[in-house]
């Protein structure tokens, strides 16, 4: 496997300035490592409680200094937020919590100038209840816009047309009475299923996509995915028997082989390409969610006419991370040709801070710095969620502080996203942890007070320290970025990477147990980063790990 890649680098002058060069090749995306910003939670630039464009604006020099080579921004877009964005009015605007589109304009011309690529969450399965669109097309049957959204009459009964469940808790089909059917929603019911299957649907959205390429975006990450196209024919789904986790919801029940994930999906894919192909360098990566995504995941990025690449949630809810956990996962995208470029992410603003679901009796610290370690020895991109690079933890977060819509429903069962979602701690200024000078929209964990990006980068051998090291390997290492990747021979419990590209060899191992493991026999190497404590003996201590120098 032979690549060209110009490294990004990433670096301060002698006064502490920062200095960024930028890579100048269209794939500059393999192997990048993009950190997500969740703007609600990231910095409150006008003392309303809730972050915004301006906050994200005033912090990219913090983002820079990790190294990265991006920045993904979740809905910044006009909605009524109802699920907090992922419901959109306006895909082409912005909020006026966030701001205006002049600050986005503003915060791509300053990411640009800091060597940072700007990727946009898009949504094209669903829209708000307060789309334009929507509201013409609930109005009639026979509206111009009558066909955009997923309608259908009611049994004779007058229950929904099939089974289909929400993805919330609920059934996914709610009664309208202007046209007297039902319309589909596969989340809540404030976010109608736009009808992909119509061409007329299809060129808006594209005309969406062309909006922000033309506004200087550097790339997408497509939402929900696999939601976009269903079964015409609207069949009931059958029923779930296999269960990779125990169901909560009634949508866990069924195998939504008929509500989503229909064969043209792809075509589709084809489309958005065509259009994103005239904008050269751009990224594109689909969030595929279900209990076994891998099918869609190489469907979706098979070739050079669709994706550059996706990702499941294989790590974002696993319940612990394991060597073989990783082995299965990764082997999926063993680099055969025409496959897609993978990427994995181990938090997001959906999914509960991975350093809480996993570290066991492990110190806090340590773990958030071995789990970036091992994230940085995959093959793939890798996504870094905010608050990540700190080691925060879940917060909690008080029943009557929630706001997640999903987590009021199921309280107790599913605490939710809120936990995840809470404000970015800045400073120990105040109690809002330097995020807002008013109470915040969700409140601040005490213990993230005590975590904070000014604390963190004031001590030497911080977890924020600490990324910023381990991502400086990955940047100046092309085996860790694009190489090959091997599976050496170990106790189960251990995990042992080879990553190789053109002459360099690294090798990582991992101890992801609370108990000693023996390396390989003959496995020799001069380490680089270690986390945790040293190898003695041939044996890897737990929670350890290390990645050697190059060979």
């Amino acid at each position: 496997m032979s690549e060209d890649i110009s490294e990004t680098s990433h670096s301060f002058d002698e006064d502490g300035h920062y200095v960024s060069a930028t890579r100048d090749d269209t794939t500059w995306w393999k192997g990048a490592a993009i950190y997500q910003v969740y703007p609600r939670s990231f910095k409150d630039s006008n003392g309303d409680g809730v972050g915004d464009l301006q906050g994200v604006i005033e912090h990219l020099d913090h983002i820079a200094s990790l190294g990265v080579d991006g920045i993904w921004l979740s809905p910044f877009f006009t909605s009524p937020m109802a699920d907090f964005g992922y419901d959109i009015a306006d895909f082409c605007d912005v909020d006026p919590v966030f701001g205006a589109l002049s600050d986005f304009d503003q915060l791509i011309d300053k990411a640009h100038e800091l060597g940072l690529k700007v990727i946009i969450d898009q949504i094209y399965s669903h829209s708000s209840d307060k789309h334009p669109w929507f509201e013409e097309s609930r109005l009639s049957r026979t509206n111009s816009k009558a066909d955009w959204y997923v309608w259908a009459d009611a049994n004779e009964d007058g229950t929904p047309p099939n089974n289909w469940q929400s993805v919330f808790g609920m059934g996914a089909w709610q009664w309208d009475a202007r046209r007297g059917q039902y319309y589909l929603h596969n989340f809540l019911v404030e976010q109608p299923d736009l009808n992909l299957h119509n061409p007329d649907v299809q060129t808006a959205i594209l005309g969406v996509t062309k909006f922000w390429l033309d506004r200087g975006v550097d790339g997408f990450r497509l939402d929900a995915l696999n939601f976009g196209m269903h079964d015409p024919e609207l069949k009931d789904n059958p029923v779930e028997t296999v269960f990779k986790r125990p169901p909560t919801r009634p949508f866990d029940f069924q195998r939504h082989v008929n509500s989503m994930s229909h064969p043209d999906i792809p075509k589709f894919l084809e489309s958005i390409r065509r259009v994103i192909d005239g904008y050269p360098g751009r990224f594109t990566v689909a969030e595929v969610g279900g209990p076994f995504p891998m099918d869609e995941m190489k469907a979706f990025t098979q070739g050079d006419k669709r994706l550059n690449s996706a990702y499941a949630f294989d790590f974002l809810y696993a319940p612990a991370l394991s060597a073989e956990l990783i082995r299965n996962t990764l082997s999926e995208w063993p680099g055969e040709p025409n496959e897609g470029w993978p990427s994995w992410a181990f938090s997001n603003h959906d999914a509960p801070r991975a350093v809480s679901r996993w570290r066991g009796s492990c110190d806090t610290e340590r773990y958030a710095k071995l789990l970036a370690a091992v994230l940085a020895s995959f093959r793939g991109n890798i996504f870094i969620y905010q608050g990540e690079e700190l080691g925060l933890p879940q917060a909690n977060v008080a029943f009557e502080d929630l706001k997640d819509p999903e987590a009021i429903t199921n309280w107790p069962e599913t605490l939710g996203r809120d936990g995840a979602r809470t404000p970015m701690p800045w400073t120990q200024a105040n109690r809002c942890a330097g995020f807002s000078t008013e109470k915040p929209w969700l409140p601040v964990d005490d213990r993230h007070l005590e975590m904070t990006v000014a604390k963190q980068n004031d001590t030497q051998d911080s977890v924020l320290n600490f990324y910023r090291q381990i991502i400086a390997c990955r940047n100046n290492s092309s085996a860790l970025r694009i190489g090959e990747i091997k599976f050496l021979d170990s106790t189960p419990e251990l995990l042992v990477l080879q990553r190789t590209h053109e002459g360099e060899t690294r090798i990582c191992a991992f101890n992801l147990t609370d108990t000693d493991h023996s390396l390989p026999e003959g496995l020799e190497f001069s380490a680089e980063i270690c986390v945790g404590e040293a190898v003695t003996n041939g044996q890897l201590p737990a929670y350890s790990g290390v990645i050697s120098q190059p060979l």
